[in-house]
């Protein structure tokens, strides 16, 4: 059995950093990055990238050694991504926050609002469902981080954390401040509209779970693998005959639902830079998926039937 001849260079310098000697054929990019690691021990795999060309794609963990284009001595570019943080960690974070932070606005604990409003309740029983609906959504997400996400990639810059949680937890405290602010009037249309929202929010949150499960059950424990989702027996996951993310879906339901029932304007805003934000994230994973897989359905869109 041939062996191979491994040399790692710096992606920008050029520098060679490491050379291993008598790799294996089968080897793996994931099994390569903990050989280099043993030479670099402030490099650890999770953030390293491996690549062909300095410029390139970086090289799945999966990858093997002798399917890749190179010959017996194989040359690889390395780049750091810099600090790594898992993404159980990024999401129980970014989810934790915006729980504890509206329940503060809602018992208005002091110096938010004025001090004769200290830990005073709301007459509108609007807010209070409010309040439940927003504390459901992020328990349920809570525990979907620990449950039921099964991950692809196992860690994230850490930055990301910052630019995550800023996010998340800005813009609870912009919604929550406003929803149980003492002046806070209710929606236009009274009980009629609140009653319409509130079963929006929550057949959206259903088929929302629906999808995570589903999209669960495609991928074993442990695998990387990734399939084509299909509609099960349960009807919310029909909508996979139509759209490629009808978790985006349901989560842009969710909050259009929690707008309609809170008719405030930093929801609102909220939404829409969330659906913004899906849309990229839904076309992206919609153009691998046509990458990947030949047969898969043309009818479906990216997030919304028919339209985008």
């Amino acid at each position: 059995m041939k062996h191979y001849e491994v040399e790692i260079l710096d992606a920008k310098t050029k520098d060679k950093l490491c050379f291993l000697d008598k790799v294996e054929p089968n080897a793996t990019i994931g099994e390569i990055k903990s050989m280099f690691h043993k030479s670099h021990p402030q490099w650890y795999p999770a953030r390293q990238s491996i690549r062909l060309d300095p410029k390139g794609k970086s090289l799945k963990d999966e990858d093997v050694l002798q399917h890749l284009p190179v010959g017996t001595t194989a040359t690889f570019y390395f780049r750091d991504l810099g600090a790594q943080i898992s993404w159980v960690t990024v999401f129980l974070t970014e989810y934790a926050g915006p729980l504890l932070i509206y329940l503060m606005f809602y018992f208005r604990v002091p110096f938010i609002y004025a001090p004769k409003y200290d830990f005073t309740t709301s007459k509108h029983w609007v807010v209070h469902l409010a309040c439940m609906c927003h504390s459901f959504h992020y328990v349920k997400r809570l525990l979907e981080t620990l449950f039921v996400h099964r991950f692809s990639h196992g860690t994230m810059p850490l930055r990301n954390i910052f630019k995550n949680c800023t996010y998340y937890w800005g813009f609870a405290a912009w919604m929550a401040y406003y929803i149980n602010h003492p002046l806070y009037t209710p929606p236009t249309y009274g009980e009629q509209q609140i009653r319409l929202a509130l079963t929006v929010f929550l057949f959206c949150q259903i088929g929302n779970f629906s999808i995570h499960i589903a999209l669960r059950n495609l991928r074993p424990p442990g695998s990387k693998t990734r399939k084509i989702p299909y509609p099960t027996k349960n009807p919310f996951t029909w909508i996979f005959l139509l759209v490629s993310c009808p978790n985006y879906t349901y989560e842009l339901g969710s909050w259009l639902g929690f707008t309609l029932m809170t008719q405030c304007l930093p929801v609102a805003a909220f939404t829409l830079v969330g659906f913004i934000q899906m849309t990229v994230w839904a076309k992206g994973k919609h153009r691998s998926y046509l990458k990947e897989f030949r047969d898969y359905p043309t009818l479906r869109s990216p997030i919304l039937p028919f339209i985008l």
